[in-house]
């Protein structure tokens, strides 16, 4: 004879819901991109306050942490965005998104305009340091990006591709500029 054990059936349970992704809610997505705004904008801010001559290595290394901080929270909300969206949620998520763009284009252009401050530093590698951080930065986007768009209502994909590429042509310009 044999016998189920309350044990069995709670490690067959656990295992069938760590192997089913868990779809996240509207309201988890829209926060999380929330914070990603946020992290964006203090990096923003921190390459914007770098100086053009005299910029300090303490400074320097502040905008490398803020880097860090937006990849750490572009990983998150990556793996909070499953499942799929109706056309309501899907323009909030789009609206959020298309709300901090212009933080994001400005501060890849303020890290190319910046280059020879980093540069000037008396300590070597740093601007080796900034291009890992924008490769990073630009992976971690492209998933988070393809994630919204893969759950997202097929009348929403264009707009939502076409800020995609315009954020990551700015990425492969911010890139160019340090290789």
């Amino acid at each position: 004879m044999v016998h189920i054990t309350p044990f069995f059936l709670l490690s067959i349970a656990t295992g069938i819901s760590l192997a089913t992704p868990t779809e996240r809610t509207v309201p988890q997505v829209l926060a999380d991109i929330n914070v990603v705004s946020t992290r964006v904008t203090s990096l923003d801010n921190a390459i914007t306050a770098f100086p053009l001559t005299g910029g300090s290595l303490v400074a320097a290394l502040g905008i490398h942490t803020s880097a860090g901080t937006v990849i750490t929270s572009l990983k998150a909300a990556t793996g909070n965005a499953t499942g799929p969206v109706d056309e309501i949620d899907g323009n909030s998520i789009l609206n959020a998104v298309q709300a901090f763009e212009p933080t994001i284009q400005h501060a890849l252009a303020e890290i190319v305009v910046k280059k020879p401050a980093f540069v000037a530093l008396p300590v070597g590698g740093l601007p080796l340091l900034i291009l890992q951080d924008l490769r990073f930065l630009k992976g971690n986007t492209t998933e988070f990006s393809s994630a919204l768009i893969e759950n997202a209502p097929e009348s929403l994909i264009p707009a939502a591709t076409a800020l995609q590429n315009g954020i990551l042509e700015s990425f492969d310009t911010a890139i160019s500029a340090y290789t």
